[in-house]
Order: C-alpha cells, then sequence, then structure tokens
C-alpha cells in the first residue's frame, strides 16, 4: 500500500506542475493583454497561478478533514520559498533585488506574516481571520497593479516578450490553458492528498508533518522551475519578487480564502502554532536584512538558507518520529547554529549599512563640492 500511495503523491505533484504550468502560461498572456507591467506579472498573476497548488490542497485538505495537511501545506511550502528556493536559486547566481520590493512587497511579507501567526493563537482561522489575511492580499495586489499601470503608462509600448514565461500564446489557447490549467490543479490535489494522508496513516506521523515536508516541497516546484526561468533569461530580480508574491497569495489566498469558504473555522495544530509559525515568520524576518544590503542576496547567503532548510526538515523528521539524536540536534540548533546565524547576520547587516551610508555621504561631498566649484567659477 506505501508504494501505491507514493504513486499517488507522485502522480498527483506530476498534475500539479502540469497545471500550474499551464496557468501561469494562460495568465500572463491574459495580463500581457491587458497591458499589465512584467514586475506586476511576476508579483501578482504568476505569483497566484503559481500558489494555486497550494490552494488546491489546502482545499482539498480541508474537505477531507485534515487542517494539519492545509497548515503544514501554506508554512512549509512559505518556508520552502526563502530558504530553499531563493537560497538555490542565489547560490547558482546572486540575486538582485528591486527597490520596490524591498521598501514595498517584502514589508507586506512579513506583516501578513505577523498577522497569521496572531490570528493562529487562539487556535482557529475564523471567518473574521479569514476576511482580514484576504483583505491583506487584496489591498497589496491593488496597490502593486495601480503602480504597474504607471510603470506601463510610462513605456511606449507592451512587451512582446512575458517575464518568467515563453512568449505570448493566442488568446484562445491562453483561456483554454486557464480552464485546463484548474482542472490539473483540482485532479491532482485530490490525488495528492489522498497519497499523503494515506502514508501518514502508514508511518505513525502526522498529517501536519507530511504536509510541511512532501506536500511543501511538491507544491513550491512551480516556484522553483519558475525562478530558474528567470535565472536563464537573467531576470533574477523577478525570482525574488515571484517567492515574496508567492509567499503573500500564500497567506492571503490559500488560507484566507479557505477559511471564508469553511466559516465554522479551521482547526489548528497546536505543533504548528508553537513552532512552525514562528519558524516561518523568522525565514521572513531573515530575508529582510539580506535584501536590505546591497539589494542582493549573494551566493554564502544563498548557501546559508539551504543549509538552513535542511536543518529545519532534520528537525522535523527526527521529531516526528521521536528519534534518539532529536534531543541532541535540538540543543545544538537552539544553543549554537541559531545564535551564530543571528550574530553573521547582525554583523553583516551593520558592516553593508555602513558601507551605504559612506557611500552616500561620499556622493552628497562630491556633489557639494561639483556646486562650489561651478558657483566659484
Amino acid at each position: 500500500m506505501l508504494l501505491l500511495d507514493l504513486g499517488l503523491v507522485a502522480a498527483g505533484l506530476a498534475l500539479l506542475i502540469g497545471g500550474g504550468e499551464a496557468l501561469v502560461r494562460g495568465a500572463s498572456t491574459l495580463a500581457v493583454r491587458a497591458g499589465l507591467s512584467p514586475l506586476v506579472i511576476g508579483l501578482v498573476v504568476v505569483s497566484a497561478a503559481t500558489s494555486a497548488p497550494e490552494l488546491a490542497v489546502t482545499v482539498g485538505a480541508v474537505l477531507e478533514g485534515e487542517p494539519g495537511l492545509a497548515l503544514g501545506n501554506v508554512i512549509g511550502s512559505n518556508i520552502a520559498n526563502i530558504l530553499l528556493i531563493l537560497g538555490l536559486s542565489a547560490v547558482l547566481s546572486p540575486l538582485v533585488i528591486r527597490r520596490q520590493v524591498v521598501r514595498f512587497d517584502i514589508p507586506v511579507m512579513l506583516g501578513v506574516s505577523i498577522l497569521l501567526v496572531l490570528v493562529s493563537l487562539d487556535g482557529v482561522l475564523s471567518l473574521l481571520d479569514g476576511v482580514l489575511l484576504l483583505g491583506g492580499l487584496v489591498i497589496h495586489a491593488s496597490l502593486s497593479i495601480i503602480i504597474g499601470r504607471k510603470e506601463a503608462s510610462d513605456v511606449a509600448h507592451v512587451p512582446a516578450a512575458m517575464p518568467l514565461n515563453s512568449n505570448p500564446v493566442p488568446l484562445w489557447l491562453a483561456m483554454i490553458l486557464v480552464a485546463s490549467g484548474v482542472g490539473l490543479l483540482v485532479f491532482g490535489a485530490q490525488t495528492l492528498v489522498t497519497g499523503a494522508v494515506n502514508i501518514a496513516l502508514d508511518l505513525g506521523v502526522s498529517s501536519l508533518v507530511v504536509g510541511l515536508t512532501v506536500v511543501a516541497i511538491g507544491t513550491s516546484l512551480p516556484e522553483l522551475a519558475t525562478s530558474l526561468v528567470a535565472l536563464r533569461r537573467g531576470e533574477r530580480d523577478m525570482a525574488v519578487g515571484n517567492i515574496v508574491g508567492s509567499n503573500i497569495f500564500n497567506i492571503g489566498l490559500v488560507l484566507g480564502l479557505p477559511a471564508i469558504l469553511f466559516a465554522e473555522g479551521i482547526a489548528l495544530p497546536s505543533a504548528a502554532i508553537a513552532l512552525d509559525l514562528p519558524l516561518m515568520l523568522a525565514a521572513a524576518v531573515a530575508l529582510f536584512p539580506i535584501a536590505f544590503t546591497g539589494f542582493v542576496i549573494a551566493r554564502w547567503e544563498g548557501a546559508l538558507f539551504v543549509a538552513l532548510y535542511v536543518a529545519y526538515l532534520l528537525y522535523v523528521v527526527l521529531a516526528s518520529t521521536e528519534h534518539d539524536a532529536a534531543t541532541g540536534f535540538t540543543s545544538i540548533m537552539l544553543w549554537f547554529v541559531l545564535p551564530l546565524v543571528g550574530i553573521t547576520l547582525v554583523a553583516v547587516t551593520s558592516y553593508e549599512v555602513g558601507i551605504y551610508r559612506g557611500r552616500a555621504i561620499a556622493r552628497r561631498a562630491s556633489s557639494e563640492t561639483e556646486e562650489s566649484g561651478s558657483s566659484g567659477s
């Protein structure tokens, strides 16, 4: 039975990836025809499309009475997006981050992450909680579209090629791709949830653990594929924008919408509230100083993210199986590795901020010198 369940998970992931790809192609074409800027397509349209697998899995899990799988899918996907997907992308090529992403989108991601932690403290995602989460997403998406339309009006033409995607397809084909993508996502989610729940029962672990690991990594594969395409095309800034936008959609749409649809509330596992939600918030917080310093994620910073994600997966597996090494591993991470990482981030941030201020002072002094020279002549 275990092999059959593994086959169901693999088939479900394949359907989710195929459905997500079809949805990205179709939705991106429609967005280009609507005159949206490339940045908005990456931050809003593509992010929404690549979050569709998470939404399908979450709704399916809630319908099956598996709230742990639903929450674990979102938390694990957001952690994987930052630590694994961005980390691997930065290792392959340092990632450039646009100022708008640092000054607007990353703070919004932090804000909705904090909001999710706060509304989860009572152990239930209520209708009001869902409205708040979805409202935050709607505000962010609306402002992004307004900014994008302003940018698009500043250029002479709409780009012929779409970021993070192939050339636009005909309009009729785009509509077919959107419809077929949604169908594949629904069927793939049902298949994956069935297999994941059976695996959890066979191995004696909670559905939360399966959601945090196998399902989360699987539903993050569209984001990984999108980031790799962006790197191949030299659009390194779009890779970051897609991940940040996807995390915002995961919280606002993937958790907010089911909480509204199932008005009686979604029960949240206490283990996720105590550990995994704070870790998701910590990953978002860790991205801010790295992105702020020079607006670049360097290779060593990407490697650090990947190492932290591997350590997180090891902890989840060891803790869920109650392995003898779990206690020692937890102590090492809590009292040595995490403080060392924190000190390193603070030191690097302080150093980079000092360089940034020094350059600003030097530019100001240079401009004053040029002004005094021109007035003297």
